[in-house]
């Protein structure tokens, strides 16, 4: 049996592009706006660990 679908019209085509580009630009902002976010913390987190906490040897590896 023969199968058949809709043609795609040109209307239809620069809708789905105009949608496409619409699509990334918001996508390529969130992600902008989560690096950012995600950057501003781990430097508060880095400056966090610089001033208050220190590295110390782990007493169980003496032991063993």
């Amino acid at each position: 049996m023969t199968q058949y679908k809709l043609k795609k019209t040109k209307t239809e085509e620069s809708i789905m592009n105009a949608y496409k580009r619409m699509e990334e630009r918001i996508v390529a902002s969130y992600l902008a706006i989560e690096n950012s976010v995600v950057g501003a913390y781990k430097k508060i987190e880095d400056d966090f660990v610089e001033h208050f906490l220190e590295k110390v040897e782990d007493e169980n590896a003496d032991a063993v």
